[in-house]
């Protein structure tokens, strides 16, 4: 057994003795499995396990971080020295101040609701199953290929800080989906994706899987799939559209997310992936969409791929608006970057694993649902397309601009479905698009989509995010761009 409270006991002596002012230890144990199988072959079998710590020290006002994979007293002792020292060092070219906004002091724990460990699952269980959803997908006749997968995690989490807090956290995260292919060479290739391109991730158990229904969904991508490649070419112009939940989950995620963590604003992730026009001197005053609009970064959600207890720096799970009646309120962030604008930390200081230092990232950035059904939805529109499933994206360093694309299509012609359309596009300004938002899907139709690997910082860290949100309707929209 490891002594957590005495090993954390060691790393505050010892950064303490180098000069640190406060210092947080962070001990992570993740178990890993993803599977994968491609025409009913297994291609990926994949089982892991790992353990650290990461320390991190605030000397002379700047920070310094340093991990281990050798959880030892010695070794602690070193790291906890290493992440002072290298704290020192950055005080030299600092620009500011560390200032860490105030959090309530916590000993708590949080554990994942699940019913079926996926760890304690046979294996060739899961084989069998990813097999068959291939086999029901390949009747029908022009598949070319199919290919079904799960992935799980189990993430222990241990946290002490210097002010007190202590916080103990297991984590679980399940996902799965499939996919097929129609088609090849110059007759043309179509792809569709259940429940998204991606799959389906939430903070569940093995449970997850019987939720997705996916053989009774298997069979109609499939046939989907054949006839994507006959259907319509996208029309051009402009169109009233309804994006279904996966797709406006990326849209959340690229043009509501991306732009409101507080780093990025202030020009962190300027080298890697861009700034944000959501300036801080916008805060309480810029109509980022319509009066129907209401955001939340909600980590306390059920079942969200961004749900837990604590941040990585201790910080309580919270309900917070980002957009509350159309109008920016709020931002991502943790305690540094809240305290340069004088607010509390939204909890959002998050490490994909014990070696990475915590940067701010999404949690559950959830568009809270509104009063249509999707027959409402519909029945707003005269001539426009419903677009489903997430197939290509692409936005701007500032977040600006875009142009996003889906698996498939249908024409909405006087409130009703149409021909389907493949390969549909959208392209937009950010704030004129969420604007255009006239109608969002009742709670009947919302649902928590999950993002597992959301790519931010320097060096590269991917993270598990979700984004909730019910179908919304928006009007004016180029398309087939």
């Amino acid at each position: 057994m490891v002594d957590y409270e005495k090993l954390s006991g060691e790393a505050f002596k010892f950064a303490d003795r180098h000069g640190a002012s406060y210092t947080d230890v962070r001990f992570v144990e993740t178990e890993y499995e993803n599977i994968e199988v491609v025409d009913g072959i297994p291609e990926l079998i994949d089982r892991s396990f790992d353990f650290g710590v990461g320390i991190r020290a605030i000397v002379d006002g700047a920070w310094g971080f340093a991990s281990t994979a050798d959880v030892t007293l010695k070794s602690i002792r070193d790291t906890a020295r290493l992440a002072a020292e290298i704290a020192r060092a950055s005080a030299k070219l600092k620009k500011r101040d560390v200032k860490l906004a105030p959090v309530e002091i916590v000993d708590g724990t949080f554990e994942t609701p699940i019913t079926v460990d996926p760890f304690k699952v046979a294996l060739s269980e899961k084989l069998d199953t990813l097999a068959e959803l291939c086999r029901l997908m390949a009747v029908v006749k022009g598949i070319t290929r199919t290919t079904a997968s799960m992935s799980f995690k189990k993430m222990f989490k241990y946290f002490a800080s210097t002010e007190g807090t202590v916080t103990k956290q297991t984590i679980f995260q399940s996902g799965a989906g499939i996919q097929c292919n129609a088609g090849q060479g110059h007759h043309g290739r179509s792809t569709r994706s259940y429940p998204n391109s991606s799959g389906q991730y939430e903070t569940k158990g093995y449970e997850l899987i019987k939720e997705q229904y996916f053989e009774r969904n298997a069979p109609k991508i499939a046939e989907q799939a054949v006839e994507l490649l006959s259907a319509k070419e996208c029309p051009q112009g402009e169109k009233d559209i309804i994006l279904d939940g996966p797709m406006l989950s990326l849209q959340i995620h690229e043009s509501v997310g991306h732009p409101l963590e507080l780093d990025r604003v202030f020009g962190h992730e300027r080298n890697f992936s861009g700034t944000s026009f959501a300036t801080p001197d916008k805060l309480g005053q810029l109509q980022y969409a319509s009066e129907i609009v209401n955001v939340v970064n909600d980590p306390t959600a059920f079942f969200g791929l961004g749900s837990f207890g604590y941040d990585d720096e201790g910080v309580p799970s919270k309900k917070s608006y980002l957009i509350k009646d159309g109008v920016l309120v709020n931002y991502i962030s943790s305690r540094e970057m809240a305290a340069r604008i004088g607010k509390e930390s939204t909890g959002c200081n998050r490490a994909e694993g014990w070696e990475n230092v915590p940067i701010n990232r999404m949690t559950n950035t959830n568009l809270l649902p509104g009063k249509d059904s999707f027959d409402d939805l519909l029945s707003g529109i005269d001539d426009g397309i419903y677009m489903e499933t997430v197939a290509s994206w692409s936005i701007d360093d500032t977040r600006e601009s875009f142009t996003m694309g889906t698996e498939v299509g249908w024409e909405i012609k006087g409130g009703k479905l149409g021909d389907m359309i493949k390969s549909p596009t959208y392209s937009d300004e950010t704030l004129r698009f969420w604007r255009s938002c006239d109608g969002i899907g009742d709670m009947g139709l919302y649902k928590m989509w999950g993002t597992p690997n959301c790519g931010k910082g320097q060096p590269p860290q991917n993270m598990a995010v979700s984004q909730g949100c019910a179908p919304a309707r928006f009007r004016g929209v180029k398309v087939g761009v």
